[in-house]
C-alpha cells in the first residue's frame, strides 16, 4: 500500500496519485457518545450544554460554520419566546437555564444586538464543555436503525473531507427539518390539519394555506456620501405583485421585515433554494425601489450592507411523539404530569403566500398566559432512542404556531439534555422516563438547572435550606415606591403589579396632576390564579376627583379583601387631561404597566377577549409613585425557599430594605452539616425579553441583579464574587466544608433595586453531575 505524502512533502509541490484501489472513499473516523445531537441552532445548542453538564458525553452535529440556526449571523433573526417582545400578559417568561444564561451573557457583551458577537458567545459556551465534541460543517447523511433503535449516524464534513461514523445510546433530532427523525423513518406530518381533526376552531383555510414560508433579512448602512445601486438581472422589477410595498422604508431592515416571507405552498424541505431565489429576487427589487425610485431621498447615502445567503426556516415537518400538543393545551393552560418547557409566544400563523398574499403577514391568537410543553413531546412514537427538540416536535400546525420560536426550542432542548442524562444512567428508554412515577426526578433535575415549569415549585429533600432556620439583616416591604416628581400621562390606562397577601388590601397613595377638575375610575383587579396575570376580574373600583392642580396626594381605600395571597393589577382608567407620578424605585417582583391593547373575543376561532397591560421597556418603564399602608411583607427571608426562581404567585425574593447599607443572608442549622454545594439565583429581571439581535437594551449590566457578594461559613470565606451579572451562580466546596451557619454578604448590586435574592440551595454533595461515569479523557 502507497504511504500518502507528508505534509512537508505536499509544501515541496510533490505530486502524489493515490492508486485506484485507495480512490473509494473520503477519510473515515469512528466516534461514539451517550448522547448525538444532531442540528446546533438553540435547541441543540442548549441540548448539548445541558447535557454535557450534568455528565453526558455529547456529540454535536452542525451542518452550519455557527451556531444558533435562525438566531446566528447567517440567518439574524432574535431569540425570543414567551416574552414576546413584552406585547402580552406574561410576565416574568424569559426562559430560564442554559438559554437564560447565554441570552443574559449576549445582553451583558452585546447590548446593541450584533449577531456575529452572538455568534462567539454560542461557540464559547460550547468549547467550555468537556464533554461535548463539536463537528461544525458537518451534515448527517444518514442513519443506521436496527429494531426500531438508531445504532448510529454518518456525517459529513466538506471542509475537510472526512466522514464520521457516529455511534451512540441516544440521539436527538433539533435539525429543524427533522433530518435524523425522517432518516430513521419517524413518523410525522407536513402542513396544517383541517379543523374538525384536533376540534381546532384556529385552524387555517385552503385559502390561507397549509405552511408557513421561509424568510430573509437585509441590512444596510449610511456611508456619509452618496451611493448608486444597478440591481442584478433577477431582481424583481414590479413591486406590484407584492400588497404591502407600500410599508417598505429605509427605517427598517433586518428581521424587522420578517414578513419578507415565502414558500409555504412548496415542499419546504426540498424546494428550499427555489424559495430563497424568490426570496432574493424579493430583496434587490425591493433595494432597488428604495434607491431608484426617487420616492425615498433619504436613501441616497444608503448601502446594501448584508443580504442572507440561508433562509430563516419557519415550518416542515413535524414528528409524531407520545403526545401531540394541541390549541386546547396552549388555550387552556393545561398541566401536565410531565410538563418540562413552556412556550408563551401568540398562537402565530401566516398566510402561505408570505409576501405575496393579499392577507396580514400574521394572525395571532394569545393566550391568557403561559402553558406547559409535555416531556411526551419531545419523545419519538416510533424510534425507541430518539428525542425531539425545536419547531419539529410533536404538535398540531396551530399549536406548532406557538412553540416553533427559538426561545422556546431551546428551553425544549435543556429538558432533552437532562432527559438524556438520566436515560444514560439509568439504562432507559426516552419513552420509560415518561412515566408518572418517573417524571417528578426528572422535573426535579430540570428546576435545580434553572429550568422554569409553571405552576412547578423546586420540592428537592437534598436541599439542606429546608431544615435551615433563615433570617436577614432586613427585610424590604411595600411601604413606598418614593415619587420621582416625573409624571406621565393617563392618556391610555396606566396599572401597577403587585404581590399582595391574603387578607384586607392595603390603602394605596397615588399623585397625581391635572390642568382641570377630572375624574379617574381606579379598579383593583386580580386575575383567575395567584399567578395569572391578565387581571380581569375586577374585585373593586373607586371614582378619584381631582381639583386643578399638581402634586395632588390621593388615597384609595378599596375595602376589599384577598382570600389567597397573589397578585393584583392597580389600574387607573385612562382620562383626559391628567398624569400620575412615577417612581424610579426598582424593586424585584414589581412592575408598571399600560393599557397596551385588546383581543376581542371570537368565538369562532376560540379566540377569548384578552387586555393587555404591559411594560414599557426601561428606561420609559417605571413603577408608579405609591404608599402602602399597612406595608405588605412582600419580600421576606423565607422567599428563598419558596422552590421558585422568579416572580409567581409572590415575589419569591428575599430583598433588603432600601436603607440597608449592608444587606446580609443568614442560614443556620441545630447542628453541623456537609455542604459540598451552595446554589444561588438572583434577579436578572426575567420580565426583560433580551432580544439576542437588532434591538438595543438600555444597559448591559442587569439592574437588578446582586454584583458583588461574599459566602460564608460561619468565619471562613468560601467564596467572594465580584462583577456578577447572570442568573444563578454556583460555590463549590470538595471536600465540603463542616458548618452550622452559612451567610451570604451583598457587597453591591448592579441598579438601584435593593439586594435580591431569589434562592439559595445547599447540597452535602459537591458534584451536581447526573451521569457520573462520562469524565471526558
Amino acid at each position: 500500500m502507497h504511504t500518502p505524502p507528508t505534509s512537508s512533502s505536499t509544501r515541496t509541490g510533490q505530486l502524489y496519485v493515490a492508486p485506484a484501489e485507495e480512490r473509494r472513499d473520503f477519510r473515515t473516523e469512528q466516534l461514539e457518545a451517550g448522547l448525538v445531537v444532531v442540528g446546533g441552532g438553540m435547541a441543540g445548542t442548549c441540548a448539548a450544554i445541558t447535557a454535557a453538564r450534568a455528565g453526558a458525553r455529547v456529540i454535536l452535529v452542525q451542518d452550519r460554520p455557527v451556531l444558533g440556526g435562525n438566531a446566528s449571523s447567517e440567518v439574524r433573526l432574535w431569540v425570543l419566546g414567551a416574552t414576546a417582545h413584552m406585547g402580552n400578559n406574561n410576565r416574568w417568561a424569559r426562559e430560564g437555564g442554559v438559554v437564560d444564561e447565554i441570552i443574559v451573557e449576549n445582553t451583558y457583551r452585546n447590548k446593541d444586538g450584533n449577531s456575529i458577537i452572538f455568534d462567539t458567545i454560542l461557540l464559547e459556551k460550547v468549547l467550555e464543555e468537556p464533554n461535548i465534541t463539536l463537528l461544525l460543517n458537518t451534515a448527517m447523511v444518514g442513519s443506521e436503525v436496527v429494531d426500531g433503535k438508531i445504532n448510529a449516524v454518518s456525517a459529513f464534513c466538506s471542509q475537510n473531507s472526512t466522514r464520521y461514523e457516529i455511534t451512540a445510546d441516544l440521539f436527538a433530532d433539533c435539525t429543524g427539518d427533522g433530518a435524523l427523525a425522517f432518516s430513521a423513518g419517524a413518523g410525522f406530518r407536513m402542513g396544517a390539519e383541517a379543523a374538525s381533526e384536533f376540534g381546532e376552531l384556529f385552524a387555517p383555510t385552503e385559502e390561507y394555506g397549509p405552511l408557513l414560508g421561509h424568510s430573509m433579512y437585509f441590512y444596510s448602512k449610511d456611508v456619509g456620501h452618496p451611493v448608486t445601486f444597478t440591481p442584478p438581472s433577477y431582481a424583481l422589477a414590479d413591486l406590484s405583485t407584492i400588497p404591502r410595498a407600500r410599508s417598505f422604508n429605509t427605517k427598517e431592515d433586518g428581521c424587522r421585515l420578517w414578513w419578507i416571507e415565502w414558500g409555504g405552498r412548496l415542499d419546504t424541505v426540498h424546494d428550499t433554494e427555489t424559495i430563497k431565489w424568490e426570496l432574493w429576487k424579493v430583496i434587490y427589487g425591493v433595494w432597488n425601489h428604495l434607491k431608484n425610485s426617487g420616492e425615498f431621498p433619504d436613501a441616497e447615502n444608503l448601502t446594501l450592507e448584508w443580504v442572507g445567503h440561508v433562509p430563516g426556516k419557519r415550518e416542515s415537518r413535524r414528528f409524531d411523539g407520545l403526545y401531540r400538543l394541541l390549541q386546547s393545551d396552549v388555550l387552556e393552560q393545561r398541566q401536565h404530569h410531565d410538563g418540562v418547557a413552556f412556550g408563551g409566544w401568540s398562537i402565530d400563523l401566516h398566510p402561505a403566500d408570505g409576501v405575496f398574499s393579499e392577507h396580514p403577514g400574521s394572525n395571532h391568537l394569545h393566550a391568557r398566559g403561559t402553558y406547559q410543553i409535555p416531556y411526551r413531546c419531545l419523545v419519538s412514537a416510533d424510534v425507541d432512542n430518539l428525542f425531539l427538540a425545536g419547531r419539529l416536535i410533536s404538535a398540531s400546525h396551530v399549536a406548532f404556531g406557538s412553540t416553533r420560536v427559538m426561545g422556546t426550542g431551546a428551553h425544549m432542548g435543556q429538558a432533552v439534555g437532562v432527559a438524556a442524562a438520566l436515560c444514560l444512567r439509568d439504562q432507559l428508554a426516552p419513552g420509560e422516563l415518561a412515566a408518572e412515577t418517573r417524571t417528578p426526578e426528572l422535573r426535579k433535575e430540570l428546576l435545580r438547572r434553572g429550568q422554569h415549569i409553571p405552576g412547578v415549585p423546586l420540592d428537592d429533600p437534598d436541599d439542606l435550606v429546608r431544615t435551615a432556620t433563615i433570617t436577614a439583616s432586613s427585610e424590604a416591604t411595600l411601604a413606598e415606591l418614593p415619587d420621582s416628581g416625573a409624571a406621565v400621562s393617563l392618556d391610555q390606562s396606566r396599572g401597577q403589579l403587585l404581590p399582595l397577601a391574603a387578607g384586607p388590601v392595603p390603602q394605596f397613595q397615588l399623585i397625581f396632576d391635572t390642568d382641570r377638575p377630572a375624574t379617574v375610575r381606579a379598579e383593583l383587579r386580580i386575575g383567575q390564579r395567584p399567578d395569572d396575570y391578565t387581571c380581569d376580574v375586577v374585585l373593586a373600583a373607586t371614582e378619584i376627583e381631582l381639583g386643578a392642580g399638581t402634586g395632588q396626594p390621593v388615597k384609595i381605600d378599596f375595602g376589599a379583601e384577598l382570600d389567597q395571597p397573589g397578585y393584583a393589577q392597580l389600574s387607573l382608567l385612562a382620562s383626559d387631561g391628567v398624569a400620575v407620578h412615577v417612581s424610579d424605585q426598582l424593586l424585584t417582583g414589581t412592575v408598571g404597566l399600560r393599557h397596551k391593547a385588546t383581543q376581542e373575543e371570537d368565538a369562532s376561532i376560540g379566540r377569548p377577549r384578552i387586555e393587555f397591560w404591559t411594560p414599557e421597556r426601561r428606561p420609559a418603564g417605571r413603577n408608579l409613585a405609591l404608599r402602602l399602608d399597612p406595608a405588605p411583607a412582600s419580600h421576606p427571608a423565607v422567599n428563598v425557599s419558596t422552590g421558585s426562581d422568579r416572580p409567581t404567585a409572590g415575589s419569591n425574593a428575599w430583598a433588603a430594605a432600601f436603607e440597608d447599607s449592608a444587606p446580609r443572608l443568614d442560614l443556620a442549622w441545630p447542628e453541623e452539616q456537609q455542604i459540598g454545594r451552595i446554589e444561588l439565583s438572583f434577579d436578572t429581571d426575567f420580565d426583560h425579553p433580551m432580544e439576542s439581535a437588532l434591538f438595543g437594551h438600555p444597559e448591559a449590566e442587569m439592574p437588578f441583579c446582586v454584583r458583588d457578594f461574599r459566602v460564608i461559613a460561619g468565619d471562613r470565606v468560601l467564596a467572594e464574587v465580584t462583577g456578577n451579572h447572570q442568573s444563578r451562580h454556583e460555590v463549590i466546596m470538595d471536600p465540603p466544608v463542616a458548618t452550622d451557619r452559612i451567610g451570604i454578604e451583598v457587597l453591591a448590586t448592579n441598579g438601584n433595586a435593593p439586594a435580591a435574592i431569589f434562592s439559595v440551595r445547599c447540597y452535602a454533595d459537591p458534584d451536581s453531575r447526573i451521569v457520573r461515569s462520562a469524565d471526558p479523557a
